[in-house]
């Protein structure tokens, strides 16, 4: 499960000729469902096989299923770069927020795990304030405020000491939050399907190599499962990137957050987990909070004229010309 906006970059905020926004909408609805269905296998079977090997099991059949659908048009070309260090820079990052996010499964009900990884957006805007010098206006500075108290009561710090499993949400969050910032400009010369294969083909040889450290014979139930779970993530990858294709990236983002109410809906459903009053008054400040940090950052970006799109990178999307499109 990607953090909110995963690996692939968004477009523009503004409506352009083309544009189906229904579809879009359709996309990533289904993409958070797919995420979804993939985090909930891998939370139940974490708890009846090595880590290393659910971890293993689901990037090698996602990158086998990736594979199959783009090598046979594009071939070994859609791993043509120049810039091989910042792919496999990324791809590590990757494959470690994913490990920390599974952890947080197996401690952790579902959806609390997901309603803290929502936070990695604010991480991203506070670590380019520091980082890449942002200016810290009142409204950023507010979203940010209410979204960490959202955090504290999605997480409740004081309740029996902060959880293991909220540890290593938190830890997926700032991760993905420091890539999201230090990873950048990437799209502006790499397209979709590279940048798709080159993550796909790290995380596998990174989630592969934790196979060292235990591996168990899976029954056939088991094995089948982790095999819907890298198919449910490679077709939750394509309609999310599909739909920041369909549609601008302000239509079709706010959609992502459903991905909490299918995470709720399964936790209930497979472990009877009830959604504490914390995790859904958390869970909503957080998700009010992202919604707000990516409106001001959706009127900021289209005020600024420079290509770069310097905003929404800090809100862990980037502008691409319109273009790229086409690629």
């Amino acid at each position: 499960m990607p953090a909110p906006g995963a690996s692939v970059a968004a477009l523009p905020p503004a409506a352009r000729p083309g544009d189906n926004i229904p579809l879009g909408i359709a996309c990533m609805t289904g993409a958070t469902l797919m995420f979804a269905a993939s985090s909930a296998i891998m939370k139940f079977e974490v708890a009846r096989l090595p880590l290393g090997e659910v971890m293993a099991a689901r990037s090698l059949s996602s990158l086998t299923i990736c594979a199959g659908a783009v090598l046979p048009t594009a071939g070994l070309a859609a791993f043509a770069t120049r810039r091989p260090g910042a792919h496999v820079a990324r791809g590590l990052s990757q494959a470690v927020s994913q490990t920390f996010t599974v952890i947080a499964l197996w401690f952790m009900p579902l959806a609390g795990a997901i309603a803290i990884s929502f936070s990695a957006p604010l991480f991203a805007a506070v670590i380019s304030l520091v980082w890449l010098k942002e200016r810290a206006d009142f409204a950023r500075l507010a979203a940010l405020v209410v979204g960490f108290l959202g955090v504290l009561v999605v997480t409740r710090p004081g309740a029996d000491s902060l959880q293991t499993g909220a540890l290593f949400a938190l830890m997926n969050a700032v991760m993905y939050g420091s890539v999201t910032v230090a990873v950048r400009g990437m799209t502006s010369t790499e397209s979709t399907t590279t940048l798709l294969m080159w993550q796909m083909a790290v995380v596998a040889a990174c989630h592969s190599a934790l196979l060292v450290f235990g591996c168990a014979m899976p029954t056939p139930a088991d094995a089948a499962l982790l095999i819907a779970s890298g198919f449910a993530n490679s077709l939750a990858q394509y309609f999310w990137t599909k739909s920041l294709r369909l549609a601008p990236t302000a239509a079709v983002s706010p959609f992502y957050y459903l991905l909490l109410v299918w995470a709720i809906l399964i936790g209930f459903v497979v472990w009877g987990d009830r959604p504490s009053a914390s995790l859904i008054l958390g869970s909503g400040v957080v998700v009010g909070a992202g919604l707000a940090l990516l409106a001001r950052e959706a009127r900021a970006g289209a005020n600024k004229s420079s290509p770069d799109g310097r905003a929404w990178r800090v809100a862990g999307l980037r502008l691409r010309p319109a273009s790229f499109r086409s690629r």
